[in-house]
């Protein structure tokens, strides 16, 4: 993981950390470790550069975002990542949150719908030193069953329910993270805790993000 905490936007990453994530309640230290590292420029496209640092979505492209740096750091903390968990992380998009969770110390695949933003990804993640996220590309509502169990997936697209799949694919005590469709205008970012047959939902809060796409998304 490249460490860039001296680099030339090393003050937006302070300010990010300090008004938009510690203000607003993120409290893992390894979580605001790993955001105050990962270089958020090399993620976003060169049209929103100076705007890497705000606590706000960005375009990519392919009507895709890259989401706002405290809903990133938001859905690792309630993650629970631990150093060398084993992460399925759905919608790669520009791969920043990819980075993030890697820096966290997971062990990171990452799957995307759209080919063009699967390379991108690659490119930005090279760039960033986090070589070791595995990239493909996908129906990621199928999950990555030849790789399960794991210990968190994470979803940056919102569904109408969680995904068959990705339960059958959560280790025992394993955590969904990802955004539910609840109503027109409105979707609910929620954890799943699995417990044998079992999985406790807790609620995280309003969100707004992009539509999953594949098989047990969004029709």
């Amino acid at each position: 993981m490249a460490q860039d905490p001296a680099g030339e936007r090393a003050a937006e990453r302070q300010t990010m950390l300090e008004w938009h994530l510690r203000a607003r309640g993120i409290r893992d230290p390894r979580v605001l470790d790993a955001m105050g590292r990962v270089p958020r420029e090399l993620f976003v496209p060169a049209a929103v550069l100076a705007d890497a640092y705000a606590d706000s979505p960005l375009p990519l492209g392919h009507g895709q975002t890259i989401s706002q740096p405290y809903i990133v750091a938001l859905t690792a903390e309630a993650a629970l990542l631990r150093p060398g968990d084993r992460v399925l992380d759905v919608g790669t998009g520009s791969g920043y949150a990819a980075a993030v969770y890697a820096a966290a110390g997971a062990r990171v695949w990452s799957i995307e719908y759209i080919p063009a933003l699967a390379e991108q990804a690659r490119r930005a993640l090279d760039a960033a030193g986090c070589g070791e996220v595995e990239v493909t590309t996908g129906d990621g509502t199928l999950g990555l069953p030849e790789l399960a169990p794991f210990d968190a997936i994470l979803a940056a697209a919102a569904g109408s329910e969680i995904p068959r799949p990705w339960v059958d694919q959560l280790a025992e005590g394993g955590r969904i993270v990802m955004p539910l469709e609840r109503g027109w205008g409105w979707q609910q970012l929620i954890r799943a805790t699995r417990t044998g047959d079992e999985l406790a939902i807790d609620d995280l809060g309003g969100v707004r993000f992009v539509p999953l796409r594949g098989a047990h998304g969004l029709r």
